[in-house]
């Protein structure tokens, strides 16, 4: 899953980049060119930058710029930089960020790698003690580096790693976050790399999140006519969600399946948190990792082969696991009473059984996913959607319920029932071509196929009967003029043709109505519940409380909980204690949380300190009612100072000035 992962973010990140890259060389173009009229020499002096607009799910930047620095390196420069906002407060900050990657990075365009060929600071201008920041040490250690690569020692070739763009490769400078960068320090940088573009080429790449007239927004128009600006836009993160939920949930490639309320959570957090695909893949993984380490039967979980050899070696703890299963509880109770004994008293006959339904489960699959797209396909272009836009919002009513028994479904199909002939005949050879890809569905392919046939042969009819009533009104023009119009014998025709039409229905709107009742069977032949099937359990990952817990932490609950119940993350026997009562083996933050909870809005140190180091002495096994126990040593003290500090720290306490022996309560009640 995680190299399909891969390489679906690497297909979606092709065209952009392949387009950046070509950018990046026809800058370097312009660079070299030698051409001396005036709109050449303009476009020689403005910096090449391209706007490169990823959208709001910034944490999936990360990875399109680490692959984009990736390429550029490999096929265009070795020389590109990468900026942060958080790194580049100041115009210093950001010379030295450069300086740093550059020299630190690549300072030679040979292969080897000796001590000899590294540059030297003092040929680049750059004093051996201390790097200087500035815009002259950066030209003197790239014009050091371009003449030392143009011409090799004797003996070497020169390095091919400049991959065509000459003498003089471009530094790349990728603002990762432009909207984050303080505008006075980016029109300051600008503007003095413009004045060295001629011995520095540079190229520049911003990184947006919001719109491209962020920079317009950002820099002045004295500063933004410097750059030679190109505008890239990337796909929409709903795009890529929706591919990767093609690649990896809807498929039969991968056993491991996602139940309805936690593609639902995982879709929610997706759309009203943070629009990261990088993040759904996370909880994706987590689902993983956490179905296998909870369910005891997921070794199951694998392609038809290994589970049914693995069913086979199924021990007597797994055959009672696969008995406690609600699915196959389900399943015996609909057998008849000697198959019911056979059931729940012959492990052999477990594993027997076993086999054949998961075998039906895999088969289950492998039909559910083309029967759910090609209901996409025929309800996707309907007004209002009923059934969703996206297929993954049909899925998850899938997951939930039997779809046919929805208000969706039913609204759905009285659209289709008024399909126009030409609309119907193209959405009926979306599904073909959908269902041709399962080979157990060839029987509905050819029923499909065979509504399109005689979708067709009513075009041919109708266009022969249309030519007959054409050739019969041109022999006859008058005939119908020569007849009164007699109000009421209209007024009786046209009743009689109304009710003709309510009672009878044309031959296209019967052959729709079967071909309807077609696509409407398969439905509810094919699109069950996965709840529905034995052993499901076995494939489906549906706990969502859990999964949500981890995605939406809720620190304060999490601290609060901690604080006051340590056993429920240490685990430790020690710690168990009855409710309110206040263990004497617990961490020293959660005893002085605890004696703090029963305290009121000022809380007096010395005698919070004394009732600390009374749990204390009961847990050392001393007597809390002894004079040894009462007197205060400078361990225990210490102690008790970094706890309280520890809470302040947190946010529980803080010191206040009304009283200088003692501290504030902040927080109250419990989450």
């Amino acid at each position: 899953m995680k190299a399909e992962t891969e390489t679906v973010q690497e297909d979606l990140n092709k065209k952009i980049l392949d387009d950046l890259l070509e950018f990046a060389r026809k800058s370097i173009a312009s660079f070299q060119s030698k051409t001396d009229d005036w709109a050449s020499r303009m476009r020689a002096s403005e910096i090449p930058t391209a706007a490169l607009v990823l959208g709001v799910n910034v944490p999936d930047h990360a990875m399109t710029f680490q692959s984009l620095s990736a390429l550029l390196q490999e096929s265009v420069t070795p020389y590109v930089v990468c900026l942060q906002s958080k790194e580049c407060s100041a115009l210093k900050q950001v010379l030295q960020k450069m300086l740093v990657q550059l020299i630190g990075r690549s300072v030679s365009m040979d292969d080897d790698d000796d001590e000899e060929d590294q540059l030297d600071p003092r040929a680049a201008g750059i004093p051996s003690r201390k790097m200087l920041c500035s815009m002259a040490t950066l030209c003197g250690w790239y014009t050091a580096v371009t003449q030392k690569s143009a011409s090799p020692s004797p003996g070497k070739k020169r390095h091919s790693s400049s991959k065509g763009c000459g003498q003089r490769p471009p530094v790349v400078v990728i603002f990762k976050d432009l909207e984050s960068f303080t505008p006075r320090v980016l029109q300051e940088f600008i503007v003095i790399s413009s004045r060295y573009i001629q011995q520095l080429p540079l190229i520049f790449i911003f990184g947006i999140a919001t719109s491209p007239i962020t920079i317009h927004g950002m820099l002045p128009h004295s500063v933004s006519s410097l750059l030679c600006i190109q505008l890239f836009q990337s796909l929409s993160c709903t795009q890529h969600l929706a591919t990767v939920i093609d690649k990896l949930v809807l498929t039969t490639k991968f056993p491991f399946k996602l139940s309805g309320k936690v593609l639902q959570v995982l879709t929610s957090i997706f759309l009203y948190h943070d629009f990261s695909v990088r993040n759904f893949i996370k909880g994706l993984q987590l689902s993983l990792l956490d179905h296998f380490y909870s369910q005891p039967l997921s070794m199951l979980c694998c392609d038809k082969r290994e589970a049914r050899s693995r069913a086979k070696e199924l021990s007597h703890e797994d055959c009672e696991n696969i008995r406690q299963l609600p699915s196959f509880m389900r399943y015996v109770e609909k057998q008849e009473p000697e198959t019911q004994v056979m059931l729940l008293t012959s492990d052999q006959h477990v594993k027997d059984v076993t086999q054949s339904l998961l075998k039906d489960l895999h088969a289950y699959h492998k039909k559910y996913y083309p029967v759910l797209r090609c209901l996409h396909a025929l309800t996707s272009s309907l007004p209002k959607y009923p059934l969703g836009k996206q297929i993954r919002e049909l899925h998850g009513i899938c997951l939930e319920k039997n779809v046919w028994e929805t208000e969706e479904y039913e609204s759905a199909f009285q659209l289709l029932r008024m399909l126009a002939k030409d609309e119907l005949v193209a959405a009926l050879h979306t599904c073909t071509d959908i269902l041709k890809c399962a080979k157990k569905l060839g029987d509905v392919v050819e029923k499909l196929d065979e509504f399109i046939e005689r979708f067709e042969q009513l075009d041919r009819c109708s266009a022969v009967v249309e030519t007959g009533q054409e050739g019969e009104k041109e022999l006859s023009p008058q005939k119908g003029l020569q007849k009164k119009t007699d109000l009421f014998q209209l007024r009786k025709t046209l009743l009689e043709k109304e009710t003709r039409r309510t009672k009878k229905l044309s031959k296209f709107e019967l052959l729709r109505l079967a071909a309807l009742d077609c696509i409407d069977s398969l439905v509810k032949k094919h699109l069950l519940p996965p709840e529905s099937q034995p052993l499901h359990e076995v494939f489906y990952y549906s706990s969502a409380s859990t999964l949500r817990r981890h995605l939406n932490a809720a620190p304060r609950t999490a601290i609060q909980t901690a604080l006051n119940n340590p056993y429920c993350y240490l685990q430790s026997e020690a710690l168990k204690s009855e409710g309110g009562a206040i263990s004497n083996a617990a961490p020293d933050i959660c005893i002085v949380y605890k004696l703090h909870l029963e305290c009121g809005r000022l809380i007096n140190l010395y005698d919070w300190l004394e009732a600390y180091a009374t749990v204390v002495a009961a847990a050392e096994g001393k007597n809390p009612d002894s004079s040894a126990a009462a007197q205060l040593d400078g361990v225990k003290h210490a102690r008790f100072i970094r706890a309280v500090s520890e809470l302040e720290f947190l946010g529980f306490v803080k010191p206040t000035k009304q009283k200088t022996d003692h501290v504030a309560r902040l927080t109250w009640g419990g989450c």
